[in-house]
C-alpha cells in the first residue's frame, strides 16, 4: 500500500492512546491531602472511587449538607431575602445550619453520612425495594388498625389482637396478644396510636381506644418481645372513641358523639418501663362539636412551657360544599387551660357572609362552651368531602376524590391561629385515598388503586411562585418505583399469616393489591402501607428506601 502524502493526512484528528504509568503517585500523598482531593469530585466519581478514604465520613457529610441542608436552609426568611451570601450556609462542620438534621450531627461518629447520602438520594428518586407481609387471611371488622414508628408496625383489630412486627428481617412478628374481655365489655378497637415522644431503644408506649368508649394503655419490650396492658380506662356513654393521640403524659380522645377530650397521667417515670403501671389519669378539658366530621387528624406538640394540642376535621359548609377545620386547645404544663382557638381557610372563593374579605382569625371559646359555629360560606362550585386528613406543623393536607390535593400553611403561636389559602397538588391520576405528612416537610400520598404512590415536598412547594406552577401541573412530587429484583431477605415460612413474599412475587401479584381505608405512614427509611386483595386477605407492604 502506497504510503499517503502530507497533504491528505490535513484536517485528520489523531488521537494518540496515553501511556499508562505503573506508578502510584496518589499512594505517597498524605490522608490529609487525598481527602482534600476527593472532596472535589462528583459523587458519582466519589461512589466509583476504590480508595478507602472514598467513603470518609466528613467528604459525604459534605455532599450531604451541600445537597440536602443547604438548599432548604437557603428558604429560611430573611436569609431567602438577603442579598448577601449567609456565612452560616457555607459548610462547616460547626457553623453550618443543619436544621432537621442536626441531631444527625450531634450523634458523631455514629452517623454514617454515606448511607444517609444514599438513603435521602433514593428518596429523592423513588427508588426502593418492596416487600409485603400478610397479617390478616380476611378483613376484620372494625377494620384493622395500623401504625409505624422507628421500623416497627403495630396492628390492632377485633380478631388477632394487638401485635408488633419488625419491617424488615425474616421473624416479622415481635410481639402478640389477645384482648382481655374481662376487662371492657367490647373488645374491638377502634383507634390507635404511638407514643412517639418518649420511646427508648427497650420500650414502647401504646394507647387503643375501643367501641364501647374505654381505652387502654399497653407497653412493649422489644427484648423479651413481649406486649402488656397497663392502664384500661372505663367505657363512656359518649360512644366509640373514632381517633386518638397520644405523647405521655397527655392523651387526646375525639368520640363518635364528637367529643374532644384531653386527659394527663401522673408522671411517675418520663421513660417507659415494660414494668411501668399507670394511675388514672385527670380530666383536663373537653370540648363539644357540632361542626367536625371524619376524616380526623388528631396532634399533640408539647414545648418547655406550653402544651398545644389540636384536631383538623372536615366541615360542611352552606352552598361550598365542604372545607376543612382546625380546633387547638392550649395549656400549661402543670394542665391549666390557657385558652381554646377555631380557625378555618378562605380559600377557593370560601367568604363567610358576615365578614370582610381577610384572612381568618383565631376564635377563643369558653371552656365550658361548644366550639364556635363557623359562618356560612358561598363557592363559585361545591367542594367534595376530603377522603384523608394529615396534620403535622405546620402543614395541613387535604386528600380528594378528584385526584387532587390541597395544602393549607398553618400559623399558630401565642397570639394567633391562621389556616393560609389552600395549595393545590396535583400528579395522581386517580383518586387520593390517602396521605400522610411526616417531618421536615415531606409527606406520602397514595391512589385508590394503590399502584401509585408519590412523595412530596411542601416545603418547596410552596417556597416561589414557580415550585407552586409545579405542584399545579403535577412535577412536584415522585412516584414511587420499586426496584423489580428478589428479595434477599430469608423468609419465615412458606405457610401461615407471617409469610413474607418477594418483590418478584409482589410484582405479579401487585394487580391484585388495593388500599385499605387509605391507611399509610413513613418513617426515615421506608414506607409502609395497608393493601388488601381481592380475595379478601390483608398485608403490609414496605417500601425500603435504604
Amino acid at each position: 500500500m502506497p504510503k499517503r502524502s502530507r497533504d491528505e493526512l490535513e484536517g485528520v484528528d489523531f488521537n494518540k492512546r496515553l501511556r499508562s504509568d505503573p506508578r502510584d503517585r496518589l499512594s505517597a500523598l498524605s490522608d490529609e491531602l487525598l481527602l482534600v482531593l476527593l472532596s472535589y469530585l462528583p459523587v458519582h466519581d466519589l461512589t466509583r472511587c476504590e480508595r478507602t478514604l472514598a467513603s470518609d465520613s466528613q467528604i459525604w457529610k459534605s455532599a450531604y449538607y451541600e445537597r440536602f441542608v443547604r438548599p432548604r436552609a437557603a428558604r429560611i426568611p430573611g436569609i431567602r431575602e438577603a442579598n448577601v451570601l449567609n456565612k452560616s450556609l457555607l459548610y462547616s462542620s460547626k457553623l453550618s445550619k443543619w436544621l432537621e438534621d442536626g441531631p444527625l450531627v450531634r450523634r458523631g461518629r455514629g452517623t454514617n453520612w454515606k448511607r444517609q447520602y444514599k438513603l435521602r438520594h433514593n428518596w429523592s428518586r423513588g427508588s426502593c425495594k418492596r416487600t409485603e407481609t400478610e397479617v390478616a387471611e380476611q378483613p376484620p371488622i372494625p377494620p384493622l388498625l395500623v401504625r409505624l414508628h422507628e421500623g416497627i408496625v403495630i396492628t390492632a383489630d377485633s380478631i388477632a389482637g394487638l401485635r408488633a412486627w419488625w419491617t424488615r428481617g425474616g421473624d416479622r412478628r415481635i410481639a402478640s396478644m389477645a384482648w382481655d374481655t374481662d376487662s371492657h365489655s367490647s373488645a374491638a378497637p377502634s383507634s390507635l396510636a404511638i407514643d412517639s415522644s418518649t420511646t427508648t431503644i427497650d420500650s414502647m408506649r401504646i394507647s387503643v381506644g375501643f367501641l364501647d368508649g374505654s381505652f387502654g394503655l399497653y407497653c412493649l419490650d422489644r427484648r423479651k418481645r413481649s406486649l402488656k396492658c397497663r392502664y384500661m380506662h372505663a367505657p363512656s356513654t359518649n360512644g366509640t372513641i373514632s381517633a386518638i393521640a397520644f405523647a405521655f403524659p397527655y392523651l387526646l380522645t375525639m368520640t363518635e358523639a364528637q367529643l374532644l377530650s384531653l386527659y394527663r397521667f401522673p408522671i411517675i417515670d418520663d421513660k417507659p418501663s415494660y414494668q411501668e403501671k399507670f394511675h388514672s389519669p385527670r380530666l383536663l378539658s373537653s370540648l363539644k362539636s357540632y361542626t367536625a366530621w371524619p376524616p380526623l387528624s388528631l396532634a399533640i406538640r408539647c414545648s418547655s412551657t406550653v402544651v398545644s394540642t389540636s384536631i383538623a376535621y372536615a366541615m360542611p359548609t352552606y352552598t361550598a360544599g365542604w372545607s376543612v377545620g382546625l380546633q387547638e386547645l392550649r395549656l400549661t404544663t402543670e394542665g391549666t387551660v390557657l385558652e381554646s382557638r377555631l380557625a378555618t381557610p378562605f380559600s377557593h372563593g370560601f367568604r363567610p357572609l358576615a365578614a370582610p374579605e381577610s384572612r381568618t382569625r383565631p376564635t377563643s371559646l369558653d371552656m365550658n362552651s361548644s366550639m364556635a359555629e363557623v359562618p356560612f360560606a358561598r363557592f363559585t362550585s361545591p367542594s367534595a368531602k376530603p377522603t384523608s386528613l394529615s396534620y403535622t406543623h405546620p402543614y395541613l393536607l387535604a386528600a380528594y376524590s378528584d385526584n387532587t390535593m390541597t395544602l393549607y400553611m398553618v400559623t399558630s403561636n401565642a397570639q394567633e391561629l391562621i389556616i393560609g389559602p389552600g395549595k393545590p397538588l396535583c400528579g395522581h391520576t386517580s383518586s387520593v385515598s390517602g396521605a400522610h405528612v411526616g417531618d421536615r416537610g415531606k409527606a406520602v400520598s397514595v391512589s385508590a388503586g394503590g399502584n401509585d404512590l408519590r412523595v412530596w415536598e411542601l416545603e418547596a412547594g410552596l417556597s416561589s411562585s414557580t415550585s407552586r406552577r409545579r405542584a399545579v401541573w403535577g412535577e412536584a412530587s415522585v412516584m414511587i418505583r420499586p426496584e423489580n429484583q428478589t428479595s434477599d431477605e430469608p423468609t419465615s415460612g412458606t405457610n401461615g399469616p407471617d409469610r413474607i413474599m418477594s418483590n418478584s412475587m409482589a410484582t405479579a401479584a401487585r394487580e391484585d393489591l388495593m388500599t385499605s381505608n387509605g391507611w399509610l405512614s413513613f418513617d426515615e427509611e421506608q414506607v409502609v402501607l395497608l393493601g388488601e386483595k381481592s380475595q379478601g386477605s390483608q398485608a403490609l407492604i414496605v417500601y425500603n428506601f435504604a
